[in-house]
């Protein structure tokens, strides 16, 4: 049953794509408008310091392009935890942490970085982590290409980029901090 399912994912994963499943609906729904919850520098230094986890959590109206980004962050995520941070939960929320920190930084830093709304990017990161660290899994993408898991991100990016007209600026920047992250990791010690 799907009691059993939802229960299987582990904790941090399942929280993750709920609270983000359940932003979006409440959104959907008009309960909450999209406006207090996004990444609002004036607005966090007045003391809305909600903002800075909320605008990890709305990605964009239910949609197929919410439902693709709720597929890979609840797949890729859950692999990560099941996988290299099995066991490891509070290394996996530091992954977590650091990422969202240097996403909201490289937001602050680069002009043409600022988004409203960092969970794409998020899930990115973890994708692209994901997919460094398993090199030799192969993977098909839409029945179309075969290819060996370190060029999932590049694949989605060009995806991004034909079906959205313009460069994926959220896609490329999951992508640097992701690579950040996995070379202090797991290059450089």
């Amino acid at each position: 049953p799907i009691e059993t399912w939802y229960l299987d994912i582990p904790l941090i994963t399942r929280v993750y794509v709920t609270a983000a499943c359940l932003t979006s609906l409440a959104i959907q729904l008009g309960l909450v408008h999209q406006l207090h919850l996004w990444l609002n520098y004036n607005s966090i230094m007045n003391g809305q310091w909600w903002r800075l986890v909320t605008n990890f959590l709305y990605f964009g109206p239910i949609s197929i392009d919410f439902c693709f980004h709720m597929f890979f962050l609840a797949r890729y995520s859950r692999m990560m935890e099941e996988g290299f941070y099995r066991s490891k939960p509070a290394d996996y929320l530091w992954l977590l942490l650091f990422s969202a920190i240097a996403l909201i930084f490289c937001s602050i830093v680069l002009p043409f970085a600022y988004m409203p709304f960092l969970g794409p990017p998020l899930s990115f990161t973890i994708v692209y982590i994901w997919a460094r660290r398993n090199p030799y899994v192969r993977l098909n993408f839409l029945g179309i290409m075969v290819f060996s898991a370190p060029y999932l991100p590049w694949a989605l990016l060009c995806f991004s980029l034909v079906l959205g007209g313009h460069i994926p600026i959220g896609d490329i920047l999951g992508i640097v901090v992701g690579h950040i992250y996995y070379f202090f990791e797991d290059v450089w010690p």
